[in-house]
């Protein structure tokens, strides 16, 4: 038989006599909502508080209070007594239901709660019998089921508001009617499933259940075994539970379920917070223990020596025991923290695992109570023991407390075991990850290493770290396994790193590269192009073409989509050739890309650059073998020079190619219809001054119409032939060029420090022809070359003195003419200050009849008729027009004085600027102002 653990995880909280106030023999006795109702021979109720004193009570019956039932849903008592209805020697069973809220004031100066129903129990359709049991269910406010047992086996029904007198009734029999045996009802319970209802019934013989939402209800035989009274109670699971002699048996709605043999006489049962309450008379000491049984834990959490009990219940988280003599007692359950503190000087850490789990302790608590019982079991080096208490502690205790522990004890094995469980757990950490892979590299134990990186293969992600995974395999040259997590977790870099740089397998690595989609595959070749394109250049850039082209597209929204070639161009440093043929295959694919100017300013450079890292070939004393004879070391170095000679007319014929194309490039990406070309032309003439590349620094300053830029580069390599060709080809004023190049190409003669006549002869033809500098200048000019004569100017000064004479000439006849008019004009002018006007006119300008009176005469000898001017009589009609033409030129003339831009723009552009002002002055434009400035 198995022996039941004892402990004293109760403890006695109070123990005395019930205050004398309670009068009469208790009869019953009930608890709910903070208090105890006890329930006398004299008809009395009697409550009692928190400390066990008396609170209040009152006359519920007149005879008895045989049960009561404190509700819990609503605060009402609900008792059943003897009433004295016609003599004392005649009374009758009543129910009645008090409201514990309201207070009815009576004659006495205490105060009873209002009853507020009150209800016959036995009537001609219930037989009176006497009442064995009783219990009331609380359904929906205000319904009450309450079940009545009676000693004939019958259970009386009432279902309603009795308060309202809205009850039904109805009968309910545990034995059949045939049966001559009629055995009492001694425990009554109720079951809620769902929106089912259960009735159990006991009596010594049967153990019984009826379906209360049948009708009538359906009854149904659980058991052939019952218990008499005071044994029968339900679980907090809502089991029905019989205490018999030999055992105590739980009943579900199907029938009988576990038992537990606990030997004696049953005297009172009841249920605690999950434990089973118990008295039972000891036969051996023929008295009674009480004890709390822990089911689930299999241990007797308390037991006590007990005289006779009347009553059980459980109030304010007490178990309350009642003796027949008035005595009480209190016992009440010891804290978790105790409860442990006694099982661990115990050593009874086990028992202790189990408590903390069945009494739904929290999760820390309970890995609180492992951790001590893996301390313990590995102060007894029990190590594997201890070890599954600490992995039940995972997610608790920190972590680094058990692997430091089995670091210095050495045992790889355990802390193995540990770090597996951690990851499985999902709550290891990159340094877990490497310490687990670390033990199995160290363990050699490459099965447990495929099952730990596998494990998971084909399904979800995985439980580690990948990166510190993939790091600590490579470590220990794992590569297979890494490149397996790798791949596995999508990490496409890492597992390149490991194809390209510790296996060097490229071809593999360009077929990955091929398989991933092409958001990946950009990402991989910029990181690891460098590597491909060192050693698998071809293959390299058909990866790279069909990234950026996706040949057979010809979408263009598509294509503008597709990563550009600019953003690969990182990847080809050092590789400059293969820049150039990837570029250049896609341009010959794509001709609109977004990016065209980038790429040909790319090319351009490719194009231009002189040097693209040729490998130099040169001798060194590391290259030389000094073992060699003279003459073969004399071989040797020639055949070195001859090399170092085809090198650079490689490269000098590499170079001349280049620039070609390059020259073809400025041409072509900047046709005629555009004004800017599809590259950046400032990067463009920097690449041809860095690399002396005339042919494209000329084209490209002759499309800007840079003309001055372009007779420079003729200048810097002193060709003066080509030089005047370009002046004749660009300084064509009639076909739009610039005439002021040969004024710069004089300045240039006049510096050049040698005997340049001819030269200087056709500059001074065309100077001459277009007038485009003052005599004076060219002589200026000239003069700085000393290795010029006065012959080289003497005709060009003739014709020039002969045209400046002729000019003068005309200027003084029209000085002379402007002389004569201007005096005119003052004459006139005083005339009309003092001399009287005589108008002679006799017929009207307008309408050319006889002038009568009246008439406007005007001083231009012009003369009208009133009438015939209309309302304008302050000027002539003839004059007028005449006049407001000069005053409207004279308006916009001084406005476009009011212009600086324009007035010097005129002057710069001029070939003489002083006439521009002389014309200013003349016109009047610029005059003097009020404070004497011009």
């Amino acid at each position: 038989m198995y022996h039941w653990r004892k402990f004293d995880f109760f403890e006695e909280k109070y123990g005395g006599k019930i205050p004398e106030e309670v009068t009469g023999d208790i009869q019953c006795c009930s608890s709910g909502r903070g208090k105890v109702v006890i329930g006398s021979n004299n008809g009395s109720v009697s409550f009692l508080d928190r400390g066990i004193k008396f609170d209040s009570g009152f006359q519920a019956h007149s005879s008895s209070v045989l049960f009561l039932q404190h509700l819990k849903q609503r605060n009402f008592l609900v008792t059943v007594g003897e009433d004295e209805q016609i003599s004392p020697q005649q009374s009758e069973m009543c129910l009645k239901v008090f409201d514990l809220d309201k207070a009815q004031e009576e004659g006495t100066s205490s105060a009873a709660p209002e009853c507020i129903g009150t209800l016959r129990i036995f009537t001609n359709q219930f037989p009176e019998a006497k009442i064995t049991s009783f219990l009331v269910l609380e359904e929906l406010p205000p319904i009450l089921l309450i079940a009545i047992g009676l000693d004939n086996g019958c259970i009386y029904c009432v279902k309603g508001d009795i308060a309202r007198e809205r009850i039904t009734r109805f009968k309910l029999q545990v034995d059949g009617v045939s049966s001559k045996k009629q055995s009492p009802i001694t425990g009554l319970g109720f079951r809620m499933d769902g929106l089912s209802l259960l009735l159990f019934a006991v009596t010594p013989d049967s153990v019984s259940s009826f379906g209360m939402q049948a009708q009538p209800p359906r009854l149904q035989t659980l058991d052939h075994i019952g218990s008499g009274v005071n044994t029968v109670t339900m679980s907090d699971r809502a089991e029905l539970i019989v205490g018999r002699p030999e055992a105590v048996y739980f009943y579900e709605v199907d029938g009988r379920g576990p038992c537990w043999a606990f030997e004696g006489e049953k005297k009172f049962m009841g249920w605690f917070r999950g434990y089973l309450l118990c008295v039972i008379a000891d036969p051996k000491t023929g008295t009674n223990v009480f004890n709390v049984y822990d089911l689930r834990n299999r241990l007797i959490a308390y037991s006590l020596v007990v005289d006779k009990v009347s009553n059980m219940l459980c109030e304010w988280g007490n178990v309350i025991l009642i003796s027949a003599d008035k005595s009480l007692l209190c016992v009440t359950e010891k804290d978790m923290e105790s409860k442990l503190d006694m099982l661990f000087k115990k050593n009874l850490y086990t028992v202790a695992i189990n408590l903390v789990q069945s009494q739904n302790a929290d999760a820390a608590a309970t890995a609180n109570v492992m951790r001590k019982y893996g301390d313990h079991l590995y102060g007894k080096q029990d190590y594997d023991e201890a070890m599954s208490q600490y992995i039940n502690t995972i997610g608790h205790l920190e972590p680094s407390f058990v692997i430091q522990k089995f670091l210095d004890a050495q045992r790889i094995y355990n802390l193995t075991n540990y770090l597996e469980k951690l990851h499985e757990k999902g709550l290891a950490s990159k340094d877990h990850t490497t310490l687990l892979l670390n033990c199995y590299t160290k363990l050699k134990d490459v099965e447990k290493l495929n099952t730990f990186i596998r494990k998971e293969d084909g399904i979800g992600e995985l439980k580690f770290d990948v990166e510190t995974a993939i790091r600590v395999c490579r470590a220990a040259n794992y590569h297979e396994h890494a490149m397996y997590v790798a791949k596995k977790a999508g990490k496409h870099e890492w597992y390149l790193k490991i194809l390209l740089e510790d296996l060097g397998n490229y071809d593999e690595a360009l077929q990955y590269i091929s398989s991933l989609e092409p958001s990946q595959a950009g990402v991989t070749i910029k990181e690891y192009g460098k590597i491909l394109i060192e050693h698998k250049p071809k293959e390299a850039i058909d990866i790279l073409m069909r990234l950026c082209t996706e040949q057979g597209t010809s979408n263009g929204v598509y294509l503008s989509m597709l990563p550009s070639p600019v953003d690969f161009i990182n990847v080809f440093v050092q590789h400059p050739h293969s820049l150039m043929e990837f570029l250049e295959r896609y341009t010959e694919i794509v001709k609109d890309s977004p990016a065209q100017a980038e790429i040909n300013n790319t090319l351009l450079e490719l194009y231009l650059s002189r040097d693209l890292n040729f490998p130099s070939i040169s001798l060194s004393e590391n290259g030389v073998d000094k073992d060699l004879s003279v003459a073969a070391a004399v071989s040797r170095a020639d055949s070195e020079k001859r090399k170092i000679a085809d090198s650079k007319d490689a490269m000098e014929k590499d170079c001349t190619e280049r620039q070609h194309k390059g020259l073809e490039l400025l041409k072509m990406a900047w046709p005629s219809d555009q004004e800017h070309p599809l590259y950046d032309v400032d990067l463009a003439i920097i690449l041809c001054e860095m690399n002396s590349f005339k042919e494209g620094l000329l084209y490209l300053y002759e499309k800007m119409k840079l003309y001055k830029e372009v007779i420079a580069c003729y200048m810097q390599n002193h060709d003066h032939e080509g030089l005047i060709a370009c002046c004749k080809r660009l300084g064509d004023s009639r076909k739009g060029g610039d005439p002021s190049l040969w004024a710069d190409l004089l300045k240039y003669f006049g510096e050049v420090g040698e005997d340049c006549t001819k030269e200087v002869k056709e500059v001074l033809t065309y100077i001459e022809r277009d007038d485009i500098v003052p005599p004076i200048i060219v002589l200026q000019t000239l003069a700085k070359n000393p290795c010029l004569t006065l012959s080289v100017i003497k005709d060009y000064i003739a014709r020039k003195l002969e045209q400046e004479s002729k000019i003068i000439e005309e200027d003084r006849r029209a000085v002379e003419k402007y002389q004569e008019t201007t005096k005119n004009m003052r004459k006139e002018i005083e005339e009309h200050r003092t001399t009287a006007r005589i108008f002679q006119l006799s017929k009207c300008t307008t309408c050319s009849f006889t002038l009568d009176i009246p008439a406007v005469h005007f001083m231009c000898l012009h003369s009208f008729h009133q009438r015939c001017l209309g309302d304008n009589e302050n000027e002539c009609p003839e004059c007028a027009p005449e006049y407001r033409s000069v005053m409207e030129m004279k308006r916009s003339l001084e406005q476009n004085s009011k212009d600086q831009d324009l007035f010097f723009k005129q002057v710069k552009s001029s070939k003489d600027g002083f006439s521009v002002i002389a014309e200013y002055f003349g016109k009047g434009i610029i005059s003097k102002t009020n404070d004497g400035t011009v």
